[in-house]
């Protein structure tokens, strides 16, 4: 998961965006926007990357990914100042790279792990915290060290070096292929398809909530760091606020992963997205370094929440029969959220001249996205879902 599709090319381009933009003339929304070929493309190969693993295994679908992502990071080396080719490499990190977004990896803890299924899903997204604290100051080093087509050429290698080895070696999940008749589903595998989940409320609730709070998320995460330098910080300060932000991830998924195993999620979820709103208020003009490492902290442990929940909430509302389809379904609007936010946030900044009114409107998403997921209400009843299908998906909280 650190060396993913999803977070690699996202956690990376803040500690770029200078050195880059500068060079090349380009503005920061123009340079931001690659990020929409990165994670955005997601939209369209997260449905295909969840039939994928549905009916050949995550471990098919991982391998070869991860030789795609490091592909493109090779091609962002050797791009030579035009946009386009920026863009077609951060495409290649997205569709060849594909298989090593969360779909992939929470399909296999989701029908691996049932009793302690939040903590057990906390701990492997832990990678994406793990990224966060790394990254920027792996890319900064590098960019000092040996420019920035150094340091594209030196996070290329992190995949390559780290991740495949792993799941050659490590990565063999019980699976449940749909081509083989043979095969034995794993316990507890009931659940609704994707057509009578999307008829339900409960679906198009979860739907809202991930998008208006990973939109806010998305648009912070890759510009916390120009918005820390625009503050009069140096590049080893503002590298340190985004180390607080991904080591607030990991503990945010950990806390997150343990407390949904314990209490109703959705209020778990609530509070999560509510303590954000502090953070931001915080951005909106950073006196310090301390004050923008405490913004920092309560901006990440939200982030560290938000894949926990819509895993952990799509198993418990949707089942698992059809996790992997459904799960690619709710990605689709996280990815829509990781392309997209980081160029409006960069825009709204190249337009104002200061990302404070981003960091207002984002205060505002966190408290829609707060008050939306308490929403959802009750779990269905054990063992309800398959037999109930989608009228159970359609009961109103309360009733």
């Amino acid at each position: 998961m650190a060396l993913s599709s999803l977070v690699l090319p996202y956690y990376s381009v803040g500690a770029l965006v200078v050195p880059i933009t500068e060079e090349l003339g380009w503005t920061r929304a123009q340079f931001q926007t690659a990020i929409l070929f990165s994670s955005g493309l997601g939209v369209i190969t997260s449905p295909i990357v969840g039939w994928l693993c549905d009916r050949y295994g995550a471990r098919r679908v991982a391998l070869p990914s991860i030789l795609g992502l490091t592909l493109g990071f090779v091609l962002a080396a050797s791009q030579n100042g035009a946009l386009w080719m920026l863009y077609l490499a951060y495409a290649v990190m997205a569709v060849l790279g594909a298989g090593t977004i969360p779909v992939t990896w929470t399909r296999a803890i989701t029908t691996n792990f049932f009793k302690q299924r939040g903590l057990a899903l906390g701990l492997a997204l832990t990678g994406t915290g793990i990224c966060g604290v790394l990254i920027p100051q792996y890319a900064t080093w590098l960019v000092e060290i040996a420019g920035w087509r150094g340091a594209y050429v030196g996070i290329a290698l992190l995949p390559l070096l780290i991740a495949l080895p792993l799941v050659f070696f490590g990565f063999r999940p019980r699976e449940r292929h749909h081509h083989d008749d043979q095969a034995v589903a794993a316990p507890h595998e009931t659940g609704l398809t994707l057509k009578q989940a999307t008829r339900g409320y409960r679906f198009w609730v979860l739907l809202l909530s991930i998008f208006v709070v990973y939109m806010a998320l998305s648009g912070i995460g890759a510009n916390l760091y120009p918005a820390v330098t625009d503050a009069g910080m140096s590049n080893s300060n503002a590298a340190t606020v985004m180390s607080v932000f991904g080591g607030a991830i990991i503990f945010g998924r950990l806390l997150v992963g343990y407390l949904v195993d314990k209490f109703w999620a959705p209020a778990v979820a609530s509070i999560s997205m509510l303590l954000p709103t502090i953070g931001c208020w915080l951005m909106i003009d950073p006196q310090n370094f301390w004050a923008a490492a405490t913004a920092a902290a309560l901006l990440g442990l939200a982030a560290g929440a938000e894949l926990d929940l819509m895993s952990f909430l799509a198993a418990k509302y949707f089942g698992l029969k059809h996790y992997a389809k459904i799960y690619a379904v709710l990605y689709m609007a996280l990815a829509t959220c990781s392309g997209t936010a980081p160029l409006l946030f960069a825009t709204v900044y190249d337009r104002a001249g200061s990302y404070s009114v981003g960091f207002m409107i984002a205060l505002g998403l966190f408290l829609v996205g707060a008050a939306t997921v308490l929403l959802l209400g009750r779990y269905p009843p054990e063992g309800s879902l398959e037999a109930a299908g989608a009228k159970t998906s359609n009961t109103l909280p309360g009733s």
